[in-house]
């Protein structure tokens, strides 16, 4: 278009179906994003570019980040994360992407005793209410997740959680990864509840009371992540 401003390109890795942007999506366009899915399992990750896009975001998913052996584009993905990051270009992880990005620095992704589930009070760190993480401080964020990783030397921690002691980091200027889930809506709520019987079943938890948990916190953490999200963004280089 003649005269007009580029729009930047947000590349998104996305591993499930029902792992989307969701909250982000709105927040991305709002800053003048073009979006492009990757469906990681159908995609060969070593011909992507890492410095390719404005922007790189690692979605979530059901596979652990130390499967490597039966599920080798997690591996790829990794070498992609840390290229990118050494390129010093943008690259957001959200959970497993949290994971991935900690796993490309040589930290240890391994699983849980148990699952975490529920809404966490994000204890932020000198450094993390010094950025964007401040917008969630006294927020109840969902964490949903069974996997852990340990802290990679190269990052700054931003926040913690009496559930799990790395709950958010950066590394360098541009990279930054949330185990917590800033992404979802009520819809995503929803059908992440359906696709957790079993789940919820063996931890003895009440998915009516689960959806009422929902109803309660969803509506300040979407806010509270559509403002952290947006001063991140505001943060990188136009």
């Amino acid at each position: 278009m003649s005269g007009g401003v580029a729009p930047k390109r947000a590349i998104v890795f996305q591993h499930d179906d029902d792992i989307t942007l969701g909250n982000l999506e709105p927040v991305l366009r709002e800053h003048g994003y073009e979006i492009h899915i990757i469906e990681v399992d159908s995609v060969d990750v070593t011909a992507l570019d890492p410095e390719d896009g404005d922007l790189v975001i690692v979605l979530g998913g059901e596979k652990g980040a130390y499967q490597t052996e039966e599920f080798p584009h997690l591996a790829d993905e990794m070498r992609f994360i840390r290229a990118r990051v050494e390129a010093n270009k943008p690259i957001f992880g959200v959970c497993l992407g949290a994971q991935l990005m900690a796993g490309a620095f040589g930290a240890r992704n391994y699983k849980g005793d148990k699952p975490d589930l529920g809404y966490q009070d994000i204890q932020l760190t000198e450094a993390g209410l010094a950025s964007p993480l401040r917008h969630v401080q006294g927020v109840g964020m969902l964490v949903w997740h069974s996997d852990h990783y340990t802290l990679p030397a190269e990052a700054t921690l931003l926040g913690t959680s009496t559930a799990y002691p790395n709950e958010a980091f950066s590394i360098g200027d541009y990279a930054l990864a949330v185990q917590f889930h800033p992404e979802v809506t009520d819809e995503m709520h929803e059908a992440w509840t359906l696709g957790s019987r079993e789940l919820f079943a063996a931890n003895n938890v009440d998915a009516d009371e689960w959806r009422a948990l929902g109803r309660i916190h969803n509506p300040p953490m979407e806010a509270a992540s559509r403002l952290m999200f947006g001063e991140w963004l505001d943060s990188l280089p136009s």
